[in-house]
C-alpha cells in the first residue's frame, strides 16, 4: 500500500523552488493525497515563479507515477502571495492568510478540440444546480453532440454520484494527462475520482484556482461540442478562475422561484455580466409540486419567480423543472431522468432547455469574446 513515505522518498530527488533543497525537505509541499494507487500533491510557490516552475512540476509528477504501484500522479502548484514559514500556511501577522493577488494569471487561450465552453452556476446552494447541470449534458448529447463535464465543485463534488461513477482516470498513453471516465456518452472528470470518499478538502484560494486550471488543462477530453462545466455555488474563486482561464460560451443560472433564492440568482447574473460573460439563461428548479398519489398541483417555493426576474434582467428564461421524487431517486442512484427515462415529462423539461441552450450557442456561435483580465484586492 502507497504512503505519504513513499511519496517524500521520491520527491527527495527532484529540487525545489529554491534550485538546490530537495522537495521532500523544502516545506513547499502543501498536501498529499493518496487514494489507492492515485497520488495528488500540492505545491505551493510565490505567484511570480508559478510560470517557471512547470518543469519542476512536471518532474515531480514523473518521480511520483515512477513509485512502483502508482498507477496515476496529479501536482499542481498553488500560487500564493507570500508563502511564509515555507510550508503553504500564511505568514505570522496574517491569521486569516489573505491573498492580496490570486497568483500570475492563467492562460486565457482556449482548450484544444472543445468547441465551447458553458457554466452552470447558482448564487446559492441547494437548488439543484449540479442536477440541473447533469441532465443538461445529457440532453445536449442526446442532440447528437459530443459533450464532456467538468466538475468544478472542488468542495462538494457531485457528479460521480449523479453520473454512478466510482472509477479512476486513467493516464493517457503519452502520460501527460488524466483521461475522463466516460458514461452515457458523455465524459466526465471531477476532483471526486482523486480524492479519497468523505475526505475534507480545506484549500485556500490560490490552491482552488491551480487545481481548476489543471482540471481544465490536463485532462484528455478529446473533440468536444460543449464542455459543460458544474460550477460551485456562490461568486468565488472558481467562477473567476473560469472568466479568466477560458472564453466561456456562456453561463447558465439555476433557481428556485422563492424570492430568497432569486436574490442570490441575482448575485449570480451579475458576477457574470461583470466579467463580461455572455448569460445563456436562467432555469427555474423545483418549480412545482405534483402529487404522485392525487395529481393535485402545490407551489412549495412559490412559482414562476424565475421567469419574472429573468424577463426584468432582460435575460433569457430556459425553462421550468418540476421538483419530482423521479428526479430525487434517478439523480441518487447515478441514472438521470433524461437517460432512465427518456419519454417521461422531467425529461422533456431537461431536453427543451437543452434545445434552448443549443439554440442560443449557435445563435452566438459567430461572435467573438475576449477574456478579461481580473485582479482581486
Amino acid at each position: 500500500m502507497l504512503t505519504n513515505d513513499d511519496v517524500l522518498m521520491a520527491l527527495a530527488s527532484v529540487a525545489s523552488p529554491d534550485g538546490s533543497t530537495p522537495l521532500s525537505q523544502s516545506g513547499a509541499l502543501s498536501g498529499i493525497s493518496i487514494k489507492d494507487d492515485q497520488v495528488f500533491v500540492a505545491i505551493a510557490v510565490s505567484p511570480e515563479e508559478v510560470a517557471t516552475l512547470e518543469s519542476m512540476r512536471m518532474e515531480a509528477e514523473a518521480a511520483i507515477r515512477a513509485i512502483p504501484g502508482v498507477g496515476s500522479a496529479l501536482v499542481i502548484l498553488t500560487a500564493e502571495t507570500d508563502r511564509g514559514n515555507g510550508h503553504g500556511h500564511p505568514p505570522h501577522g496574517d491569521p486569516k492568510g489573505a491573498d492580496h493577488h490570486h497568483g500570475a494569471a492563467p492562460q486565457s487561450n482556449g482548450i484544444p478540440g472543445i468547441k465551447q465552453i458553458i457554466a452552470v452556476a447558482s448564487g446559492k446552494g441547494g437548488v439543484g444546480k449540479s442536477t440541473t447541470a447533469c441532465n443538461l449534458a445529457l440532453g445536449l448529447a442526446r442532440l447528437g453532440l459530443k459533450i464532456g463535464v467538468l466538475d468544478a465543485d472542488l468542495f462538494g463534488p457531485s457528479m460521480p454520484r449523479l453520473f454512478g461513477l466510482n472509477g479512476r482516470p486513467d493516464l493517457s498513453a503519452d502520460g501527460t494527462a488524466l483521461q475522463p471516465l466516460e458514461k452515457y456518452g458523455v465524459k466526465v472528470m471531477s476532483i471526486g475520482f482523486l480524492a479519497e470518499d468523505g475526505a475534507a478538502i480545506v484549500w485556500r484560494g490560490p490552491m482552488v484556482m491551480s487545481a481548476l486550471t489543471q482540471l481544465l488543462r490536463e485532462v484528455a477530453w478529446g473533440e468536444l461540442d460543449v464542455l459543460v462545466v458544474d460550477m460551485p455555488p456562490g461568486t468565488g474563486d472558481a467562477q473567476l478562475t473560469m472568466a479568466q482561464t477560458v472564453p466561456l460560451a456562456g453561463a447558465v443560472i439555476v433557481s428556485t422561484p422563492q424570492d430568497l433564492a432569486l436574490i442570490d440568482a441575482r448575485r449570480g447574473v451579475a458576477m457574470f455580466q461583470q466579467v463580461r460573460v455572455p448569460l445563456l439563461g436562467i432555469v427555474e428548479n423545483m418549480s412545482y409540486f405534483l402529487c404522485p398519489q392525487c395529481g393535485a398541483r402545490s407551489d412549495i417555493f412559490a412559482h414562476g419567480g424565475a421567469r419574472k426576474e429573468s424577463e426584468r434582467l432582460g435575460v433569457p428564461f430556459l425553462g421550468e423543472v418540476p421538483l419530482d421524487m423521479a428526479i430525487r431517486e434517478t439523480s441518487d442512484d447515478g441514472r438521470p431522468i433524461v437517460v432512465s427515462a427518456p419519454e417521461s415529462a422531467h425529461a422533456a423539461a431537461y431536453m427543451a432547455i437543452a434545445e434552448r441552450v443549443w439554440a442560443k450557442l449557435q445563435e452566438d456561435s459567430g461572435r467573438t469574446r475576449r477574456t478579461p483580465r481580473i485582479v482581486v484586492g
